[in-house]
């Protein structure tokens, strides 16, 4: 038996490749599937089964791509509909895979069709709990995302108390678990850094699993300090259940060099948005007039589906050279598949050919130190809960995730500054800003970790109620 696995950090999701006896079943594959085809012809076996925890809302499956390609039945939980051929399996079926089983355990609350699936060795013994969102290390699923008429955040936390209860709970303490995410994720609130653990270490240790909660508790405690969701998250779930292009055709459509003359004429025609993904560093000192900065070496899917309000928005890129069909395929792991093309040469051919650039003011730590004696205001984008936790005392909270919330409170006239943990968020800001007409926007470099290291006054508190 073969159990793999393969982790995208990008996204803080967990797919996985099973395999046993020749026969394989892959668990929340991620869009481009080929790497799943790959390992299973490498060992010269057939992926016979692709299970389905439930419907994501944070990234776009490769599902139908995979069942396209091999063959391979998809099969979702209790309650669930598709628009394409899929095996809605019962409460307690059992699909045989090699000298294997694998159990579906209806377990709704994060959302109605949430399945959890219980793989038994060959000898019939429980050995691991596939429990995509239902259970994650630390955490369990947010309750609100599957609200459908009269049905509440509330009963689905309800549900999701009695799933728990009722069908992982009892499995054994050395059962492992293998979530669907880990820390990073919007799916949950606090989840750990960890991504293979036990049932034991979660009893012991996740605060969803106590044993002395009441229901009433449980409700109260997984639904307490909810953020909104993503606003892509629902357009995920549609595509997921609805359907979609395949990557390849996404990057035939996609992957075009453009030189700086139909670069410059795809933004002057279009309603196109020029996205950069270089590092911030290398933003910093040069892009295209307003441009967005959404740095592929951070969170960048999950940023562009929090910020890029519509998946359909028409995209051009300037990414790093050799990094364009990447920059694509990371895109379209969330849904964005309207990629006109990319700027040959990236950046340095836009500067070469002696078009106008732009600029971001930044400064360090140790400069806003006597920036904040001049009264100059600060704002923090980093997450509420990391501004309650500590914060410059001066500083507004205006997180990243909710800016276009927090427009007005920012100066027109007079330089103002924006910090995040280290430097990443501060520069996505500071673009939206600037490419909005806020030209005053100051970013500090290295963010509160640089901060920490000055005399800056500092402080912890209540988040604002209007960050609720």
């Amino acid at each position: 038996m073969i159990i793999e696995q393969i982790y995208t950090g990008c996204l803080a999701q967990g797919a996985y490749y099973i395999e046993s006896n020749g026969e394989v079943a892959i668990i929340d594959p991620l869009r481009e599937v080929q790497d799943y085809i790959d390992r299973a012809a490498k060992n010269n076996a057939k992926i016979n089964y692709i299970f389905e925890t439930h419907f994501h809302a944070d990234f776009v499956s490769g599902h139908v791509t995979l069942a396209e390609k091999t063959g391979a039945r998809i099969v979702y939980g209790p309650t669930a509909k598709t628009s394409f051929d899929a095996i809605i399996a019962k409460d307690n079926q059992v699909f045989k895979v090699g000298d294997i089983t694998i159990t579906v355990l209806h377990t709704p609350g994060h959302t109605l069709e949430s399945s959890c699936y219980l793989l038994k060795d060959k000898n019939g013994k429980d050995h691991a709990l596939f429990s995509g969102d239902t259970l994650f290390l630390g955490d369990v699923g947010r309750p609100d995302l599957a609200q459908k008429g009269a049905i509440t955040e509330e009963d689905l936390a309800g549900f999701l108390f009695d799933s728990l209860r009722n069908k992982v709970m009892p499995l054994a303490d050395d059962v492992i678990v293998y979530p669907a995410h880990g820390a990073g994720s919007a799916c949950g609130k606090n989840l750990s850094k960890e991504t293979v653990g036990t049932i034991g270490n979660q009893k012991e240790t996740n605060y969803a699993l106590r044993a002395d909660m009441t229901k009433a508790e449980f409700v109260k405690e997984v639904t307490d300090g909810l953020l909104p969701p993503p606003a892509y998250f629902p357009l995920n779930v549609k595509m997921n259940k609805e359907g979609y292009k395949s990557i390849d055709e996404v990057l035939e459509n996609s992957a075009k060099p453009l030189s700086v003359k139909a670069f410059e004429i795809h933004a002057n025609e279009t309603d196109a948005l020029i996205l950069d993904v270089r590092h911030q560093s290398e933003f910093i000192k040069g892009f295209i007039p307003q441009s967005i900065f959404i740095g592929l070496g951070g969170t960048f899917a999950p940023w562009v589906g929090a910020l890029i309000k519509d998946i359909k928005q028409p995209i051009l890129l300037v990414t790093p050279e050799g990094e364009e069909e990447a920059t694509i395929i990371r895109l379209s792991r969330v849904g964005f598949d309207n990629v006109l093309g990319y700027l040959k040469g990236s950046f340095a051919s836009w500067k070469e050919a002696g078009k106008e650039i732009d600029t971001l003011e930044s400064i360090s730590a140790d400069v806003l130190e006597q920036k904040i004696k001049e009264k100059m205001p600060v704002f923090d984008v980093r997450k509420p809960g990391e501004y309650q936790s500590e914060h410059i005392k001066v500083a507004e909270s205006t997180p990243l995730d909710f800016l276009n919330n927090h427009i007005s409170e920012f100066p027109k006239k007079g330089n103002f500054y924006v910090h995040c943990a280290g430097g990443y968020r501060s520069v996505i800001a500071s673009s939206i800003l600037k490419a909005r007409g806020f030209h005053n926007v100051v970013d500090v470099a290295g963010g509160y970790a640089a901060i920490r290291n000055t005399s800056i006054e500092r402080t912890n508190a209540v988040c604002p109620s209007t960050l609720k």
